[in-house]
């Protein structure tokens, strides 16, 4: 078949028996439509993946992945060239933490660096060779440690916790030659650490992983689901040439049709959002200083921005294998642009204008404004009318969605 043929649009008469001259009366109106779409559903094992199997299986794999707030003992290793008393002691000391386990000792940078590669250790503390007698003759020796930050978690705990070992070695060492020198420890303290640091994380005392992931990648994921699951049911009534039934069942109104095509979509949605913040604050018991009302609004104006969103692009692509194609990369981009894995300050302006773009971004605001700081309403006033922006944006496509519905052609 040439190249010509294959991208041939289809207009060979539909496989489905939906397709008749007339509809009859009683299969007009919201309710045999809304009814229409609930089977549709039912009879798919498709959307009952993508409507309630997938998000549910994201929901409870982050929830007990997190479960205990923050990843511990990640698998690390330690190169020591030295084997000195002091590199024991560091090798000890590294061992000792919370947030290491200590693996593998390999004799050799290339031993550590291939088992990092080979996924059997994320990250390895390098201690140089004369460690120890460089240090004394105040060469000031490098201690190097490297992670790998493909997983960027772990490996952002790991620096962590290599380069306060790294640290409080100097210090120590440092304490050793004061009190040598004949200075003792309560007159040598103030010259090791001369201002004393308070760190107190807001909104998160605790520093639990769980409260910031699951509120910005669950909502994220949640954004993606809809807006796949919406274009996919669209496109398939223009696959199979079902839109023009569709539309004589709404009697020619794409609103209607719309509606209620939409409808049993939504109420699943909103009751995986329900399910979703019931789950965190009310089980889990992470940190809320708002409302229920006002948090439950949020989500399910969410849910209806979400929508509205694949409705703007599918009526702006209006192919299934297009709209599905860009709605799964602007999903998948949320979780970057969106500024949950890098801060928007930070980004150029060039690409920070498009954290603004997708429904989910102004979900975390609220989230940070409402739930964390506990804000008055009038603060996060703005993201609840950019919710309903997005709500308004399919409305300017719906000539254009019912002018390809009522001539269905299907393009491979």
């Amino acid at each position: 078949m040439s190249d010509k043929d294959h991208n041939t649009a289809v207009t060979a008469p539909e496989r489905t028996p939906e397709r008749s001259g007339s509809t009859p009366i009683g299969e007009r109106g919201v309710k045999a439509i809304f009814l229409r779409s609930l089977v549709q559903i039912v009879r798919r094992p498709i959307t009952w993946a993508g409507f309630i199997g997938l998000p549910l299986f994201i929901f409870l794999f982050f929830a007990s992945f997190l479960d205990k707030g923050l990843p511990t003992r990640i698998p690390a290793g330690i190169v020591d060239k030295d084997g000195t008393s002091l590199s024991r002691e560091i090798t000890q000391t590294l061992g000792g933490m919370q947030m290491v386990d200590i693996r593998v000792t390999p004799n050799s940078y290339t031993e550590a660096r291939h088992a990092v590669q080979c996924g059997e250790i994320y990250g390895f503390f390098l201690i140089p060779e004369n460690f120890q007698a460089n240090l004394m003759a105040g060469r000031k020796p490098e201690i190097t440690f490297y992670t790998n930050a493909v997983y960027f978690v772990p490996a952002s705990l790991l620096f962590k916790t290599f380069k306060s070992t790294a640290v409080y070695t100097k210090a120590g060492v440092a304490m050793n030659i004061v009190q040598m020198a004949g200075q003792n420890a309560e007159e040598a303290a103030p010259l090791m650490q001369p201002v004393n640091i308070s760190a107190r994380g807001i909104g998160n005392p605790t520093l639990n992983y769980a409260i910031y992931l699951c509120n910005s990648f669950l909502p994220a994921a949640l954004q993606l689901m809809i807006m796949l699951m919406t274009v996919f049911t669209l496109g398939q009534e223009i696959k199979y040439h079902t839109s023009t039934r569709l539309l004589r069942m709404a009697d020619g109104s794409i609103v209607k049709a719309l509606f209620a095509k939409l409808l049993p979509q939504t109420l699943i949605w909103m009751a995986l959002a329900t399910f979703l913040t019931v789950w965190l604050y009310k089980f889990n018991h992470f940190p809320m200083h708002a409302g229920w009302g006002w948090l439950l609004l949020s989500e399910y104006m969410f849910v209806l921005a979400s929508q509205g969103f694949a409705l703007f692009v599918f009526g702006l692509l209006p192919n299934l294998r297009l709209s599905l194609s860009v709605c799964a990369l602007l999903g998948i981009l949320s979780f970057s642009i969106a500024a949950f894995s890098f801060p928007e300050e930070s980004m150029y302006p060039a690409v920070a204008i498009f954290s603004w773009l997708m429904p989910v971004r102004y979900n975390f605001l609220i989230y940070i404004s409402q739930v964390l700081n506990g804000d008055p309403l009038y603060y996060s006033r703005v993201w609840y009318a950019a919710y309903i922006v997005y709500m308004i944006l399919p409305f300017t496509m719906l000539w254009r969605m019912k002018k390809e519905m009522l001539k269905p052609v299907y393009v491979p």
